[in-house]
């Protein structure tokens, strides 16, 4: 006999021998149906897999992340052998799962078109119908060369040559008439795999290499639920409908042209936004006792040597020579920081010192990664850098916190907390990454926030905290990060004279709140559905005289809410007042004022509220007053 423990800690006896598939069923039918696989001694494993001692075991389910991943991993294979069993010349490359799915590589002459898609997806729910077994096996790298050889499989073949030189066996895994190298694991067969749906096809080149040959790549994701298949699949129509890609170019916020791939024009409106952001940024920052600064964009070769930029960060810097020295367009504002730190000495009276800029930095990205203000080639990134002596890191950290808790609660964003440890290649003490690493945990601690670890994640120079947020449709960014630095001040050399009146040595944070104003609008655009805020709108009110005799009535209800402050235009066209009504409503104009002839007479405005229509007549002041506290306190509607 051997003693299993469970998850809740208690400690059964069962015959040693026994699967992990079977301890689950003796604990209850709806675990055994809802299993995906097991964790044995903390490593994730097929429910098959016979338990021959003592050990702990949990039974993970799609709702752990791992049971998750195992679950779409199985999805992949079945892919795969629907694919094979439709087109039996198709050459497989690789099919992992990835976050909300799966995707598998193919080297296939037939071209992927929705109509081939559906009949793959035909073909797969007949594979899970099957309910085919997935059944581990492992073969010498000899053996498994001559199977891939064989099913005439280059890909694999290539694979497994890499791996044959550790002297290792090759993991396989069969359903039915299909094998497939794989490490697993995987939920114990097709069954299992209730709700799938191939979601799109793409080029992809095998192994991220432009060099290599340009595959087809499914993508799909799945299920245990087709409740849940299908929630997704509306939240991802939702997401495509508010893509700021899409909305950008509707609501005239910027332009992204073939003449300048990754470089984001702002339009007029969006130069609203972002001023009004921008505003909202120098706001913050003044009440938290920041100042702000600004360093050049092009520096020279001597700088980033001394920061360590050019030995190890060139190949995504843009570089020119000037006066037959190197210069180059900085792809981060650190080192300026540190050039206006030296400029004077300080005392630790001066400390903290609290230095924010809103700095364009340019980043050389390859041109299949760029995707609209999420991943450009240049952006305001909305940096601070803060110079503290050991004693203040904590309460410093602290004050960084609260000012991303007052930013992010203004967009109604939620965010979790991820530490980033000391990774392999690490520069400095342990002991001070130790002190450092703890004291980003106390620090978020104290203030009764949970977060999580992310292990060897850190950058080489300091530890870190990250900040992923969470949108209205539940996904997340990673804006904010609280990073720091005991290397780049002695790199530069920075000191302050202590109360000893000796010299000493700062410690420094990086920081960003919202990561880079160009992503933060993407990301923002999308949340909002471009139906921003009042005190964010780039248009507040939008004026609708019915006819051209209530045009001049219009201008001065205009003019009186513009000396007021609002953002406010008037639609003069000689159109429809049901189709100026439309247009606005699709612009997203938070206020409607619509002037009649009764308007007129009475000195008033008929107003329309974005969501809520018709709110009656009212007073131009009375409008105003009301208008004024929401922006104010930028209520969210």
């Amino acid at each position: 006999m051997i003693k299993v423990t469970l998850k809740d800690g208690s400690v059964k006896e069962f015959e040693s021998g026994i699967t992990a598939m079977e301890v689950a069923k003796s604990l209850g039918m709806g675990l055994y149906k809802a299993a995906c696989v097991s964790k044995i001694n903390g490593e994730v494993k097929d429910l098959r897999t016979p338990l021959t001692e003592d050990c702990s075991l949990e039974i993970l389910t799609f709702d752990d992340p791992d049971g998750k991943w195992a679950l779409r991993h199985t999805a992949s294979h079945i892919l795969a052998q629907a694919v094979k069993r439709l087109y039996p010349e198709a050459k497989l490359a690789i099919g992992p799962a990835i976050d909300n799915g799966f995707y598998y590589d193919f080297d296939v002459d037939v071209p992927f078109t929705p109509d081939v898609l559906e009949k793959i997806e035909a073909e797969m729910k007949k594979i899970v119908k099957e309910a085919l077994p997935l059944e581990k096996y492992e073969l010498d790298p000899d053996e498994a060369i001559k199977l891939m050889e064989e099913k005439n499989e280059p890909f694999k073949v290539e694979l497994i040559k890499e791996h044959s030189g550790k002297g290792e066996k090759i993991s396989f895994y069969r359903q039915g008439e299909f094998d497939e190298l794989c490490a697993g694991p995987h939920v114990p067969d097709t069954s299992r795999v209730k709700a799938f749906k191939l979601t799109s096809c793409t080029g992809a080149y095998w192994r991220g290499d432009s060099k290599n040959k340009m595959l087809q790549r499914i993508y799909g994701t799945a299920f245990t639920k087709k409740d849940d298949l299908e929630a997704y699949l509306a939240a991802i129509e939702e997401a495509k409908k508010r893509d700021h890609r899409k909305l950008g170019k509707e609501l005239g916020l910027f332009a992204l042209l073939d003449e300048g791939p990754g470089f984001p024009f702002f339009l007029p409106n969006g130069m609203t936004l972002r001023n009004t952001l921008i505003d909202y940024w120098r706001e913050v920052h003044k009440r938290y006792g920041y100042v702000e600064i600004s360093t050049p964009m092009m520096l020279n070769r001597a700088l980033w040597e001394r920061s360590g930029h050019w030995d190890h960060y060139k190949e995504n810097m843009y570089t020119t020579v000037i006066d037959d020295t190197d210069f180059a367009i900085k792809p981060m504002n650190c080192p300026g920081g540190m050039l206006v730190y030296k400029l004077q000495p300080h005392s630790y009276r001066d400390l903290p010192l609290r230095m924010g800029e809103l700095g364009l930095v340019h980043r050389h990205e390859l041109s299949g990664a760029l995707h609209g203000l999420f991943r450009v080639r240049c952006f305001t990134q909305d940096d601070a850098h803060i110079f503290m002596t050991w004693d203040q890191m904590k309460d410093e950290i602290k004050n960084v916190v609260r000012l991303f808790d007052e930013v992010y609660s203004v967009f109604g964003l939620t965010y979790q907390i991820e530490v980033s440890t000391m990774p392999e290649d690490h520069m400095g003490d342990v002991k001070d990454w130790d002190f450092a690493t703890e004291t980003l945990k106390a620090a978020v601690t104290e203030m009764g926030k949970d977060f999580i670890i992310n292990e060897g994640d850190g950058a080489f120079y300091g530890p870190k905290l990250d900040f992923h947020l969470s949108d209205s449709l539940g996904r997340t960014w990673q804006c904010g990060t609280i990073q720091l630095d005991m290397q780049l001040p002695e790199r530069f050399e920075l000191e302050y004279t202590g109360a000893d009146g000796e010299k000493h040595r700062p410690v420094m944070i990086h920081r960003v709140v919202l990561g880079s104003i160009e992503r933060f609008i993407g990301v923002i655009t999308e949340h909002f559905a471009g139906a921003f805020p009042l005190w964010l709108a780039p248009v507040q009110i939008k004026i609708l005289p019915i006819a051209d005799r209530h045009h001049d009535y219009a201008k001065k209800v205009c003019a009186e809410l513009d000396a007021m402050g609002f953002r406010v235009e008037v639609d003069e066209r000689s159109e429809k007042i049901g189709y100026k009504i439309r247009e606005a409503q699709l612009h997203k104009i938070p206020y409607m004022l619509l002037v009649g002839d009764k308007e007129v007479e009475d000195g008033t405005v008929s107003v329309r509220k974005r969501g809520e229509g018709d709110l009656g007549a009212s007073s131009v002041q009375d409008f105003a007053t009301g208008a004024l506290e929401d922006v104010k306190s930028k209520k969210i509607w």
